[in-house]
């Protein structure tokens, strides 16, 4: 689901546009499910996933990156924190 590399955590990200709220839908496959009420229409997916996200891990927008932007498979560039991985680990292991 998460990689460390570079001092920053890669995390793979399938995102449900389109969706009724904005929320962390639990794992699939290999990957963190994340709805997302913004359509996939210019960017606005993205840039809904990068607030939802910030406010989760309580990081800065601007400290956010996407790859893979045009794909609902998407790699989220993440500063390396141990809360964060502790969070991330508690989805892993089932717990929200």
């Amino acid at each position: 689901m998460f990689e460390i590399k570079n001092e920053k955590i890669y995390l793979k990200i399938k995102a449900q546009p389109n969706s009724s709220k904005n929320k962390i839908a639990g794992l699939y496959a290999d990957s963190l499910k994340i709805n997302i009420k913004a359509p996939a229409v210019e960017g606005a997916a993205n840039k809904e996933l990068i607030k939802f996200l910030s406010k989760q891990f309580k990081v800065p927008k601007s400290d956010i990156t996407i790859k893979g932007e045009t794909s609902k498979q998407k790699i989220v560039i993440l500063p390396l924190r141990d809360d964060i991985i502790e969070k991330l680990e508690e989805f892993n292991n089932g717990n929200k």
